[in-house]
């Protein structure tokens, strides 16, 4: 039986996948094959925003749903981690926020010896994927594939968030991706015409017809190929069958955060001594796989709307099934949302150089993932430590390329983490009690006006706290001097030829917001690098912007 060959081969079509999938199949010269685990995005709940709770709470189809071993400033409990399965991966069951994080950010992975990673460097990236509704600016694309719409839900619920904000006396922006990220205001969205626009709409649908990609699915990859230091093919399970593909040029791993490492691991490319306790043989010491885990940690403050209708109002009883079939039918209703337009970015502290905390304003009650139903109207503020110096790890229970990995996230180890998070939980009190809110508000449904104090508060943070889904770092990029570095700045895994990791898991440090478009971001940059093609020129503009803007 003839060898399946290939250029390259992509492990995992989530949203660094499906970048790579269109941008190296446009040569078609160029014989390009993605692996994915999971399926295809042919759900309802995938394309209706309004799908996303359903996609994010059950494990399944689209959803991994992973959970961490018992953390133990969280009171030992397990923490759910939904991670998405099948084409755009997370990109089809996220909550669909734009955000790249600040510049700063960036330009700290410069300073960290990341030559190419400034913000200068990547904000053609960014600009590269996208086309924002309106039309570009000196800020944003306008003919990318990664659609970009504007928020444009007219519940009161958003407006009455933003207006609190600047009555509690915090800045105003109409463009967390502009000059200023600090303040409050709408947030940018991956919708287009009502629908979830995901990495696999945007990038793996329009390359699907090219010959020279071919993309499977039901395929698991179990390990990657390594022969005299050079990765050479993929080993994978589809239908029961053990199949091997080998890579003329490269193996591009992007499997995420969570998997990436677990590949890496269960190949034999680690750290010796973990790998043996699991059962694997290693075959190239690298001890940074699977360390510098980064996550962002959540609570969320809910309230009462009496007199403004919320999504319980739009999704029970027999609005449910409206809701649904106006969507399949019409592609209207309340199906076209996400339910969370509007939020903010604050300092805990006004010594910081940038924002550190993350506000998300929720049009309904959520507890536990939205998981435990609350029967009734109302908002939620979630409030999100944007940079935390906690650190966990992703590693194996065993040799079985099956199982669920070992997940260990560390959160609230460090009391600056804890103070951050304290305070986070102050500002958002501050801004449901202006005016604009209070207007519009009842009583405190979470956690409940009787905790006060900053013990109680601590306390219950320690027992309601959840992921707000961003993990990276698991697999990280760092300079020759980083000896926890995975990969160096041009993705390469170091001391190993023709492998690149690609997705989240390269971040060494999290960014400032949600992780979707920086992935894709990262994406873009590294086919350029696969293919040999000169970066684009850096890209210099005001992000420090001083003053307030109006939010239009």
């Amino acid at each position: 039986m003839a060898l399946e060959r290939y250029d390259y081969i992509i492990i995992g079509a989530g949203s660094a996948g499906c970048v790579l999938a269109n941008r190296l199949s446009e040569d078609p010269k160029i014989k390009v094959l993605v692996l994915e685990a999971g399926g295809k995005d042919n759900s309802l709940l995938v394309r209706m925003p309004a799908g996303v709770g359903s996609l994010l709470t059950a494990k399944g189809d689209y959803n991994w749903g992973f959970w961490t071993e018992p953390e133990p400033y969280l009171d030992g409990r397990k923490l759910w981690w939904p991670r998405g399965r099948g084409w755009g991966g997370s990109s089809s069951i996220n909550g669909m926020i734009y955000i790249r994080g600040h510049a700063r950010d960036y330009d700290q992975w410069r300073q960290m010896g990341l030559r190419g990673w400034g913000y200068a460097d990547v904000l053609p990236y960014f600009m590269r994927s996208e086309t924002l509704q309106g039309g570009g600016d000196a800020y944003h694309g306008g003919d990318g594939p990664l659609y970009v719409s504007k928020a444009s839900s007219r519940n009161p619920i958003y407006s009455s968030f933003i207006a609190a904000g600047g009555q509690a006396g915090h800045r105003l922006t109409p463009d967390f991706n502009g000059y200023q990220q600090e303040g409050f205001g709408p947030y940018q969205l991956t919708i287009k015409d009502g629908r979830r626009w995901s990495a696999a709409t945007a990038y793996l649908h329009p390359a699907m017809s090219r010959p020279n990609l071919t993309a499977e699915i039901g395929a698991r990859t179990t390990r990657i190929l390594i022969e005299k230091g050079t990765a050479v093919g993929v080993e994978f399970v589809q239908g029961g069958q053990t199949r091997q593909v080998f890579a003329d040029a490269e193996v591009l791993l992007s499997a995420g955060t969570v998997q990436s490492p677990q590949i890496l691991q269960l190949s034999g490319i680690g750290d010796p001594e973990a790998l043996k306790a699991a059962g694997v043989a290693p075959t190239h010491a690298l001890s940074g796989v699977g360390a510098n885990m980064q996550d962002h940690l959540d609570v969320t403050l809910s309230w009462e709307t009496p007199t403004v209708k919320t999504a319980y109002s739009y999704s029970k009883g027999v609005n449910r099934i409206t809701t649904g079939l106006s969507y399949m039918l019409f592609g209207q209703g309340f199906g076209r949302q996400n339910f969370l337009e509007a939020g903010a970015f604050l300092k805990s502290r006004p010594d910081l150089d940038r924002p550190d905390l993350q506000l998300h304003c929720v049009m309904a009650i959520m507890k536990d993932h939205g998981k435990q139903s609350v029967a009734k109207d109302g908002f939620s503020i979630h409030v999100c430590q944007l940079r935390p110096e906690s650190r966990g790890r992703v590693g194996l229970h065993s040799a079985d390329p099956f199982a669920d990995p070992v997940i260990f996230a560390g959160y609230l180890a460090t009391e600056e983490d804890r103070r951050a998070l304290r305070q986070g939980v102050a500002i958002a009190r501050e801004v449901a009690d202006q005016k604009a809110l209070t207007a519009i508000r009842a009583g405190e449904v979470e956690p409940g006006e009787s905790v006060c104090s900053d013990a109680d508060i601590d306390a219950w943070i320690r027992r309601s706290a959840e992921t707000i889904y961003h993990p990276v770092g698991t697999c990280r990029m760092g300079a020759p001097d980083d000896v926890m570095s995975v990969v160096d700045d041009q993705l390469r895994v170091i001391g190993l030829a023709g492998l690149r990791v690609i997705d989240a898991s390269v971040m060494p440090t999290l960014v400032g917001g949600n992780t979707n478009a920086p992935t894709i971001m990262i994406a873009e940059k590294a086919a350029d690098m696969i293919l040999g093609r000169s970066a684009p020129p850096p890209r210099e503009v005001d992000v420090f912007g001083d003053r307030d803007a109006p939010v239009a």
